[in-house]
């Protein structure tokens, strides 16, 4: 409590600092100034919170002995935005090696273009699997 003149003021329990002898936490101070009365003034800075970058997901093609090569280079075209020469060369991969990546996005990106692909092999009545797996 402080008295001014006859009257009584109570900071409560707001945890804020003021001039001499009042307790609570110092706020953090760029600059320290007297003004005045003698008393000290201040800015207080806050610290900016650092943003966390989202996890990366790899969007996963599987072989299968059953769906056309051209089926797969047009999904990598549709959906991935492939060239038709890159969409080639990754179709290959997949058919040599038994697994290739698409592209690498943010989850809920990931998962979206995960069930398209599987979605439109279905509808075309082809097996193609499509996963996604943390980079």
């Amino acid at each position: 409590m402080r008295q001014e003149g006859n009257r009584q003021e109570s900071r409560g329990d707001r945890g804020l600092a003021g001039p001499a002898g009042m307790s609570g936490p110092a706020p953090v101070c760029g600059s320290d100034r007297r003004d005045d009365n003698g008393t000290s003034t201040g800015v207080v800075v806050k610290a900016k919170p650092k943003t966390k970058k989202p996890s990366m997901y790899k969007v996963l093609m599987l072989n299968d002995d059953y769906t056309p090569m051209e089926f797969v280079v047009h999904i990598l075209e549709r959906f991935f935005q492939k060239s038709r020469e890159e969409a080639t060369r990754i179709m290959m991969h997949v058919h040599r090696r038994g697994v290739g990546v698409c592209g690498v996005y943010t989850y809920e990106v990931a998962e979206t273009k995960v069930t398209q692909v599987m979605d439109f092999a279905r509808r075309h009545q082809h097996p193609l699997q499509c996963t996604m797996e943390k980079e």
